[in-house]
């Protein structure tokens, strides 16, 4: 049997939240997954059209979960490979500059260590969301975008699908992007910008020689 409802205590970032039937009756758990088509992200009062079963615990699950109104749209196979193509154009041109002595090998080396290390607080960050344990907060995976983190970040927004829907977050993280990018230009144009890279990579040299 089916009922129509609206979507009630939606949290987002855990993927859950609540349905009532039209009509009134018990209200019943929904999960991002028991959504036949993910078109859009739900969110506190949308319109659905659901069916119930129930769990191990005998507990009322909203399953094949739609949209009342929404008509599919044909999903593009090759989209989230697009956006994974550009961590990798960006870094292996970066190696390719690497290569032919344009840019510094700690460029390289900075941009790979925080791609990981931005990946792997994504994924820490999904798995607290899952459990309801202590979540990263979004300014610190800007952050980590920001000082060269964006391609593992985009990586992991696409693998993950983490982080990949949120509209407001994904505004300030391209934000990010654009001004990490503006900075690598000017570092790798400009005199003083070039300078800058000498002075840093020098002093890393002189820091490390000691220990190698």
């Amino acid at each position: 049997m089916r009922f129509q409802g609206k979507i009630s205590e939606w949290n987002d970032d855990k993927g859950y939240g609540f349905v009532e039937p039209n009509g009134g009756g018990e209200r019943t758990f929904i999960h991002i997954k028991s959504f036949k088509s993910r078109i859009r992200r739900p969110a506190n009062g949308d319109l659905v059209i659901y069916e119930v079963e129930k769990d191990n615990r005998q507990r009322n699950n909203a399953v094949n979960v739609s949209f009342p109104h929404d008509k599919p749209l044909s999903k593009k196979a090759g989209s989230s490979n697009i956006s994974l193509l550009w961590p990798l154009l960006f870094i292996s041109s970066m190696c390719a500059l690497t290569l032919f002595q344009q840019i510094p090998v700690l460029l390289l080396i900075l941009y790979i260590s925080m791609s990981i290390i931005t990946f792997i607080a994504y994924a820490i960050d999904k798995q607290a969301a899952k459990n309801n344990h202590w979540r990263t907060q979004e300014s610190t995976l800007h952050l980590l975008a920001l000082f060269g983190g964006w391609p593992g970040a985009l990586s992991a927004q696409q693998m993950l699908r983490h982080k990949s829907a949120k509209v407001e977050f994904r505004q300030v993280f391209w934000v990010t992007v654009v001004l990490n990018l503006l900075l690598l230009c000017w570092l790798i144009m400009t005199d003083k910008g070039r300078a800058i890279i000498n002075t840093v990579t020098t002093q890393i040299i002189y820091l490390i020689a000691p220990w190698v």
